[in-house]
């Protein structure tokens, strides 16, 4: 063994076995060609390496946001450059009106001593090469890259993008990988590069070394967290994705407190309250090593939730946590909800006292039907966009139409999202309000329009068609609601039911049902789609990679992909029984 070799680190070797491990030699004809935006990859047709086209969504978004990450990056470096150039003009003229009047030159710190003397009209030559340099592109990781489709995508069509790292710590994605890195040609090759390694050890070992991780887990992220907001550079991007929509929806309660520390509610808000959990959850690791998140963009999609938050550093900025969080307070009859923020401040001159939040915001039995409350969360109660991206990502998206394959999707998602109120955590389910009362349902613009009428803002969400955010309280929804009963009369229930307490009350504010100009949005007035049907059946979930596909999962992948894995399987067993035959037939040996 040389000198050379024997000095390498543990590091090292490990890349150097990853790099040299031999690609195994494979026959086309066992692959599929898929095509998704600019890159294509290999699959094998026996489920080896996990693809989901649904996902095609997911990743879309991913490049959208990916772009509007390096052009905003790009800005906030110019700025901080114009910054240090007007702060170091500053210090130079102040250094030339505090000289000697006979043209003297004093030695300072921000001049060198064998420099030559300047009377203060041109800035110094080395101190601008001081605050001047080139903004280096930026490093991708995408922790779980399977058959590294989304590496190759980021690479071959995001422009002004470095390295994309692609780690998975199971053998045969690392060899598809590899595969699909060559079968991509010499930009992935110059740009990718696959290893074998458990991630969560990568990010740990690798810290403040990516301007963008890549969370996209068959199921909970939650394990990965911890590592992964110690592996970004300050003012990074992480982009975090969760499947475990059960989980998170309030199925399995307990569950979703061990792995993301809130115990979520089965309302009609869940899924957004999914998203709020993840968002509190990433907060909870950042805080621990003195980072915090600004969420940029939070969707739910599909069978999933996807969010894409800065991290920084900064202790002070870090005592504002308990501002952002908030314990949500159900009621059992009729669904209102209330949010008890978790922290609160007190200024004093100069000075900020953090203080616990005040409580309860209700009381023991609730004031609209008696009934008692189910306690859920924390959850994240600030903002979820900034709205300021969304309108440069959906700007960005509509002008590079071409070259998303699921612009439609996208596109429609996001429009949504522009029109959301920023503000409003969680939202009513106008169907839901109704069932409650046993009443015809009003349309979505009349209801809108009370709102408005009465002084307040609604809009809707993203996640729920029927869903509506408004800053109205729970009071006020309900009288709305008894207002419409009254035009429109229910038969008589139950007087112990929810709705029959409720309707009992009279209402202390007289809604105006006349169509409010901004009852509908922009969006809506102009017919653009906002929730679009799946492009095709059994658009979903798919199996774990390494699955033996049976007649159960025929809900998952449909019955011809099931019959057409089925019927290939029994013909190589059948191969595979004729081969016996003859290696055990003495007479077919010559």
């Amino acid at each position: 063994m040389g000198i050379d070799e024997e000095t390498k680190t543990g590091e090292e070797a490990s890349q150097e076995i990853n790099n040299n491990t031999p690609q195994q030699p494979f026959d086309l004809n066992d692959y599929t060609i898929i095509k998704e935006g600019e890159a294509e990859i290999l699959m094998h047709k026996k489920n080896q390496v996990f693809y989901n086209k649904a996902q095609v969504n997911n990743r879309d978004m991913s490049i959208a946001v990916l772009r509007t990450f390096i052009s905003k990056r790009e800005d906030e470096y110019g700025a901080f450059l114009s910054k240090k150039m007007n702060k170091t003009s500053k210090t130079l003229e102040t250094h030339v009106s505090n000289g000697s009047s006979n043209g003297e030159c004093e030695t300072s710190k921000e001049i060198h001593k064998d420099e030559p003397c300047t009377n203060g009209d041109q800035p110094q030559k080395p101190l601008e090469g001081k605050v001047q340099g080139e903004l280096k592109p930026p490093r991708v990781l995408e922790a779980l890259s399977a058959s590294g489709l989304r590496a190759l995508r980021y690479a071959r069509e995001v422009e002004g993008i470095g390295q994309v790292v692609a780690l998975d710590n199971d053998k045969a994605s690392v060899e598809a990988c590899r595969r699909n890195i060559k079968f991509n040609g010499s930009v992935a090759s110059e740009k990718v590069e696959s290893n074998l390694v458990d991630a969560r050890v990568y990010m740990l070992t690798h810290p403040k070394e990516f301007d963008v991780v890549d969370l996209d887990p068959y199921g909970s992220p939650s394990m990965f967290l911890d590592s992964a907001v110690q592996s970004i550079a300050d003012g990074g991007l992480l982009m975090c994705t969760a499947t475990d929509m059960a989980v998170l929806c309030g199925s399995n309660g307990e569950v979703c407190y061990s792995k993301y520390g809130s115990y979520p509610l089965r309302g009609k808000y869940c899924h957004e309250m999914a998203l709020r959990i993840v968002l509190a959850c990433i907060e909870s690791h950042a805080n621990r090593y003195k980072r915090y998140i600004v969420p940029v963009l939070s969707v739910q999609m599909d069978f999933y939730v996807r969010v894409f938050v800065r991290v920084y550093t900064s202790a002070s900025a870090m005592k504002n946590t308990p501002l952002k969080l908030s314990y949500v307070y159900q009621c059992v009859g009729c669904d209102s909800f209330h949010l008890q923020p978790i922290g609160r401040t007190v200024s004093k001159n100069t000075s900020v006292r953090y203080l616990p939040g005040f409580g309860p915001v209700v009381p023991q039995e609730c004031s609209d039907c008696g009934k008692k409350y189910n306690m859920g969360g924390p959850i994240w109660s600030d903002p979820i966009h900034d709205q300021d991206w969304v309108s440069s990502i959906l700007a960005d998206v509509k002008a590079m139409k071409i070259r998303y394959p699921a612009f439609d999707k996208i596109s429609a998602v996001l429009t949504t999202i522009s029109e959301e109120l920023p503000d409003v955590p969680l939202f009513l389910s106008l169907h839901n309000l109704c069932g409650t009362l046993k009443c015809t349902s009003p349309s979505a613009v009349i209801f809108r329009s009370a709102v408005i009428n009465a002084g307040y803002r609604i809009s809707g969400t993203h996640v729920n068609p029927l869903g509506l955010k408004s800053d109205a309280p729970m009071d006020v929804i309900w009288d709305i609601m008894r207002c419409w009963v009254k035009n429109h009369p229910v038969k008589e229930q139950s007087p112990d039911q929810s709705g029959s307490v409720i309707l009992a009350k009279e209402p202390v504010l007289q809604a105006n049902f006349a169509r409010a100009v901004a009852s509908l949005s922009k969006a809506q007035s102009k017919k653009v789609a906002r929730f679009l049907p799946n492009p095709e059946r059994h658009w979903g979930p798919k199996l774990r990679a390494g699955r033996t596909i049976t007649s159960k999962h025929v809900s998952l992948l449909g019955a011809d992909a099931v019959n057409g894995v089925l019927n290939n399987n029994e013909e190589e067993a059948e191969e595979r029984q004729v081969k016996r035959q003859k290696t055990d037939d003495p007479t077919s040996i010559s």
